[in-house]
């Protein structure tokens, strides 16, 4: 399968076993309240993946640590990559890994910076089979209590999303940059099930079991919601072929923020956008004019 090819599949339909599909569709036919809830476990599950050959330079010379975040007793394996007084938390998206944004990490360091990263639960070396985005966010503010104040922060995907509210929180950063990320935590759990092969009426009752599991509404955790606290200067980057995340929630969460620049890509897809040489250096360019 070319990259090209791989580019048009949503990420879950290219990691997800063929007969957890076939189990989601006959679900689906035979009870949505049962379907919903495989969906949810589904949804809270990471999947793991070999370390692809672009994030080995990375994983090879960063100072790695396993620590417990107290404030969810969870475990995440950092990365200390680089040395300098300047540094820049990166937060990788769902099923990804600390070095998902190594290409990313490379230039920044290359510009004297130290990227801090984690695995988050669940995800990469991190112990533990089930995830959340709030647990995202917890380790957000443990890396701040740990090595902050950033000079900048970026996330990924849901990473965005978790730095997003993370910085609405208080997290104190210079700037932030945000990569393919979604606004709409109803619109994910509908996408999710398509691409699981459920539908609409199994991604709402999934919605309302994992709103009662953390007593909260999801929604509140929606990127343009955070985006309304967030008032340091921002990059929102988006493809505008993403199969993952539709690039109408990069308009969604630009019109929010109150200090933002949009940069719109053209065939680079949810992934590979992270690699891209324009985009790279659009990122260093952004974070190291506000340094000067």
């Amino acid at each position: 399968m070319t990259k090209k090819t791989k580019d048009n599949i949503p990420v879950q339909r290219l990691l997800v076993p063929s007969y957890i599909l076939a189990i989601s569709t006959i679900l689906t036919k035979i009870s949505p309240f049962l379907a919903s809830r495989f969906a949810a476990k589904l949804f809270l599950t990471p999947f793991k993946y070999k370390l692809p050959g672009r994030e080995k330079e990375m994983d090879s010379n960063s100072v790695q640590k396993t620590v417990i975040v107290p404030s969810m007793n969870r475990e995440i394996v950092t990365y200390e990559y680089g040395e300098g007084d300047k540094k820049i938390l990166l937060v990788h998206g769902w099923s990804g890994r600390g070095t998902q944004l190594a290409k990313i990490a490379e230039a920044l360091k290359a510009k004297g910076y130290m990227v801090i990263s984690f695995d988050a639960p669940a995800h990469g070396k991190a112990d533990g089979k089930m995830s959340m985005m709030p647990f995202f966010i917890k380790a957000a503010h443990y890396l701040d209590e740990q090595h902050g104040s950033f000079e900048a922060v970026i996330g990924h995907s849901l990473g965005g999303m978790a730095a997003l509210k993370a910085i609405s929180e208080g997290l104190k950063t210079k700037k932030l940059v945000i990569i393919g990320t979604a606004n709409n935590i109803t619109e994910i759990t509908r996408h999710f099930a398509e691409n699981m092969k459920m539908n609409h009426k199994v991604a709402a009752k999934m919605k309302d079991y994992l709103d009662a599991k953390f007593n909260e509404d999801m929604d509140t955790l929606s990127g343009a919601i955070s985006a309304e606290n967030v008032k340091i200067p921002t990059l929102v980057i988006h493809d505008e072929k993403d199969v993952d995340v539709k690039v109408n929630s990069a308009y969604e969460i630009h019109e929010t923020l109150k200090n933002s620049e949009l940069m719109i890509t053209s065939g680079q897809g949810h992934r590979r956008v992270l690699g891209n040489p324009e985009v790279i250096n659009k990122i260093t360019t952004f974070i190291t004019a506000q340094s000067l």
